[in-house]
């Protein structure tokens, strides 16, 4: 299958609510960034964490197999540190071949759970 999508997204917000240790994994809120490959060749990604009041941190590496989908929890990054909770940042997700990227948050603070899905902004190129 042709590889859709862009090479470079962003991510203008993002947050991690402090962990409840009493919570499941399931059940902790999170966010994610779903990537979605659908191309022939693998697709080698680099995320970028932007701050307010601090400088970039990156690159966390990545690989999304060919014609295949990751679901990458931001609270999970650990290399070169982790997002720290109750901080605000954005991000910036490349890959070298085409791929789709949706933003995923659960906010589990309440008994009411809140979901919320977007599509992340892709950045076109020349390249594609």
């Amino acid at each position: 299958m042709e590889a859709i999508g862009q090479r470079r997204w962003v991510i203008a917000e993002g947050y991690l609510p402090p962990t409840d240790p009493a919570a499941s994994r399931q059940l902790n809120s999170h966010e994610a960034a779903c990537l979605l490959n659908t191309g022939d060749t693998e697709a080698n990604v680099t995320v970028t964490i932007f701050y307010a009041d601090r400088e970039p941190v990156g690159p966390y590496r990545l690989t999304v197999p060919a014609r295949r989908t990751l679901h990458l929890r931001f609270n999970d990054l650990r290399d070169p540190e982790p997002i720290p909770e109750d901080t605000d940042y954005a991000s910036v997700i490349e890959s070298d071949v085409p791929i789709v990227v949706q933003h995923t948050r659960l906010d589990s603070r309440q008994a009411a759970l809140a979901l919320m899905t977007t599509l992340a902004y892709p950045v076109p190129s020349a390249a594609g």
